[in-house]
């Protein structure tokens, strides 16, 4: 990981697409909290996100994707809007690896926007490696609530085999000492991406 401060060419990407002057601090928003946005601010942040999105480049992306959680879920946001398939592979990278907090949504937003099986595999590469991890309250309930999202979408069977009786998904609700086995969050976090969702789509319009 590359941090802001110690390189002048990220400071500066830093100031143009995460922290934008006139903008308080987007990457804070670019979460659930941005579905709480009111009228007008919510107009003026889509608008200015969707022309950002047009704006910066692929080599621009990359540079972000290197640095903290800000600057990485600043990146995948503009990934979605502007439906940028070439990093999908990426992305799944960085949501298996883990490295830093804060940034599944944003990732697990990315993979649902382009929605294909290739996105599924990925969500499903990390489910099968951390839900056996209860020890680790990771991104879990987000990429299974992305999963769901997009088997949906596709009318696919492949968050069936961690949520059947006896999968995954249910073991892992039951021994992870955070969750309470008898309260399936699942039901949120699919209506968290549906939202999301709506959200990119309406970006995305005019790119």
């Amino acid at each position: 990981m590359r941090h802001a401060h110690e390189d002048p060419e990220r400071l500066t990407l830093v100031r143009r697409y995460v922290a934008p002057e006139g903008e308080r601090r987007r990457y804070l928003r670019l979460s659930g909290s941005l579905l709480r946005m009111p009228s007008p601010e919510y107009d003026r942040f889509i608008r200015a996100l969707r022309e950002d999105a047009g704006l910066i480049t692929a080599d621009e992306i990359a540079t972000l994707l290197e640095g903290s959680w800000r600057e990485r879920r600043t990146a995948a946001w503009l990934v979605s809007v502007s439906r940028r398939t070439e990093f999908r592979e990426r992305l799944g990278e960085l949501l298996l690896a883990g490295e830093v907090c804060c940034t599944g949504v944003a990732y697990c937003v990315a993979l649902t926007t382009f929605g294909t099986e290739r996105d599924a595999d990925l969500l499903a590469a990390y489910l099968d490696r951390y839900l056996r991890r209860p020890d680790l309250a990771y991104d879990q309930t987000v990429v299974m609530g992305a999963l769901q999202f997009i088997s949906l979408h596709l009318g696919s069977d492949q968050a069936d085999r961690f949520l059947g009786p006896g999968g995954l998904w249910q073991q892992w609700l039951h021994d992870a000492p955070h969750m309470q086995a008898d309260q399936d969050p699942l039901p949120s976090f699919l209506s968290l991406f549906r939202r999301l969702h709506a959200v990119v789509d309406e970006c995305a319009e005019a790119i």
